[in-house]
């Protein structure tokens, strides 16, 4: 019987270290997947710190020769005459009517293509629109800059012919195009976040599938809207190559969305193409556009960020 006892303990103790062993070895893996994860954030938080210093370094070179105020407020931009003049509003304005033309297509037609990919169409018709909405999104922009000049333009044309061969409008339009499967990606995503028995509540009321729909999902995914939206302007203000190749790079201050204006991005491009030697004010001017958009985007995320926690539905 004492043997007996004493084998228990034994085969007891060597039952027990495997467990142990197995603990171990699972807290090593949890310890270095931890680490590769931070070390993954701090590369991003690296990346953005660089990318500041590098923007803030050459920018503050730029403004020991002009004034920040002529700068933020100037209308004229002649970065590459001899009578030169760094005043950035004209290209702000070529900016703000690019976006806005973009977003007055994008909003409608990617929050309506989520609501009838979510509510009304079927998982087979699902299956189809879907990739094919998605297509979009994996088209290289220097294609939707070619498509805005030799399509949208000369078809406009026919009904505006006043229009300009490089235009504001044209430009818009192809950028709507590209940022609406952004907007519809993550809109229907926000719509399959909604609670089914709020759905099945509305239902149950004798409501129809529309009035659902405005009264129960949009309310409810308000907040995600307004946040993907804004999300969608920032993409829309960094835009290079359509505003590049369609809009024109006339820095003219203007809100007419049939003529051709220059864009920050679009400056951004044409002073990196070899025309502005490196240390010239030229040059130096590249990087203050380019820390103005950085704040720009920023000031947008942290809005987006803002809206989404302040109005957030939570059941």
């Amino acid at each position: 019987m004492a043997m007996a006892n004493r084998a228990d303990g034994v085969h007891g103790r060597k039952g027990d270290q495997q467990p142990l062993f197995s603990r171990k070895s699972n807290n090593l893996t949890d310890i270095i997947v931890k680490y590769i994860l931070l070390s993954a954030s701090l590369f991003t938080i690296i990346a953005i710190i660089i990318i500041l210093y590098s923007l803030t370094s050459e920018s503050f070179q730029f403004f020991l020769n002009i004034p920040a105020q002529e700068f933020l407020f100037g209308t004229r931009w002649a970065a590459f005459f001899d009578d030169k003049s760094f005043g950035v509003l004209p290209l702000l304005a070529g900016t703000m009517l690019t976006t806005v033309i973009a977003l007055s297509l994008a909003i409608p037609a990617g929050i309506g293509s989520a609501l009838f990919l979510s509510e009304y169409a079927s998982p087979s018709l699902r299956r189809i629109v879907k990739p094919i909405l998605e297509l979009l999104a994996g088209i290289p922009t220097v294609v939707y800059g070619y498509f805005a000049l030799y399509f949208i333009t000369p078809n406009l044309q026919y009904f505006i012919p006043d229009l300009y061969t490089y235009n504001a409008l044209a430009a818009g339009m192809a950028m709507g195009v590209m940022i609406i499967p952004t907007i519809a990606s993550l809109s229907e995503d926000a719509f399959y976040a909604v609670p089914q028995n709020l759905k099945a509540a509305g239902y149950a009321l004798g409501a129809r599938k529309s009035t659902v729909i405005m009264r129960i999902v949009i309310p409810y995914t308000l907040s995600a809207i307004a946040a993907i939206i804004i999300l969608a302007m920032g993409r829309a203000v960094g835009e290079t190559m359509i505003v590049t190749i369609a809009a024109g790079l006339k820095p003219t201050l203007t809100l007419n969305p049939f003529e051709s204006v220059m864009t920050m991005t679009s400056a951004i491009a044409q002073a990196a193409t070899g025309d502005a030697p490196r240390g010239t004010i030229e040059y130096t001017s590249l990087f203050a556009i380019a820390l103005y958009l950085f704040a720009m985007v920023a000031v947008l995320n942290l809005v987006s960020s803002y809206i989404k926690k302040r109005w957030e539905i939570r059941v």
